[in-house]
């Protein structure tokens, strides 16, 4: 009985790749270009702390391997090695969500962290559409993984003339520690339009969620934070050219 059910198995392996095999149209075309974009980020804490997005640039390297063609979906592995200024900017407001003024300086006070990584995003690459000349639609999913770079403050006080009475959220041990955990890591998707133009390029507009998994502090029982994680929303614009393409007359 074992025997018979694993050889099923493999059977039905087999005739399952020989119909894909049928089915699908091999790719071997390869790309790479640059990507450029803007970043808008917080951070998930618990116990939590108000923010409004934080901006930042991001740009880099993008490469692009189409490996096969499932009736009209287009397989590619789709990749990214960028520069990301990230992190988080605080809302400091009152209970009546009005800006909190500080004693001293007689402004509003304020909070941001701009931390630097570089990013690489791994991603499957669907697409629907033209392949070499026109528009397609598609998805990118997968993993993308930071590593920390540096990272600077910018306020307008300091914790000993912080006016902490009058905020609605007194969480402020993020403002002075430092980045414990310099490999981030997480998931991100993204939807998108691509124009091809035939020997100029490939030219992508995208809009991407990134999911962070990784922590920026500890957040083991003892750890102040049970939670620090990242949240972006990224738009950006690549170009791509292409260095092998096997099907340009498709």
């Amino acid at each position: 009985m074992n025997k018979r059910y694993i050889l099923s198995i493999c059977l039905s392996v087999f005739l399952g790749i020989t119909v894909q095999a049928q089915i699908g149209q091999h790719r071997d075309n390869f790309s790479m270009g640059v990507n450029g974009g803007y970043i808008l980020s917080k951070v998930s804490f618990d116990p939590s702390v108000t923010q409004s997005q934080h901006g930042g640039i991001s740009g880099g390297l993008s490469f692009r391997y189409v490996c096969e063609k499932y009736f009209s979906t287009v397989c590619s592995i789709y990749g990214e090695i960028n520069y990301a200024n990230v992190g988080w900017k605080e809302k400091i407001q009152d209970i009546n969500n009005q800006p909190v003024i500080n004693s001293i300086s007689g402004e509003a006070e304020n909070y941001s962290r701009n931390i630097t990584y570089i990013q690489i995003p791994v991603m499957a690459h669907l697409a629907w559409g033209k392949e070499n000349k026109g528009v397609n639609f598609f998805v990118n999913a997968g993993p993308q993984f930071g590593v920390y770079l540096s990272d600077n403050s910018k306020s307008n006080f300091t914790l000993s003339n912080a006016n902490l009475k009058d905020r609605a959220n007194v969480i402020v041990a993020q403002d002075t520690m430092s980045i414990a955990h310099k490999f981030d890591y997480g998931i991100a998707a993204g939807v998108g339009m691509e124009y091809s133009c035939p020997k100029v390029g490939h030219f992508l507009a995208e809009a991407r969620y990134y999911y962070g998994l990784g922590n920026l502090y500890g957040s083991s029982k003892k750890d102040y934070f049970g939670m620090s994680r990242f949240g972006q929303i990224v738009f950006k614009i690549t170009y791509l050219f292409d260095i092998t393409n096997t099907n340009k007359q498709k």
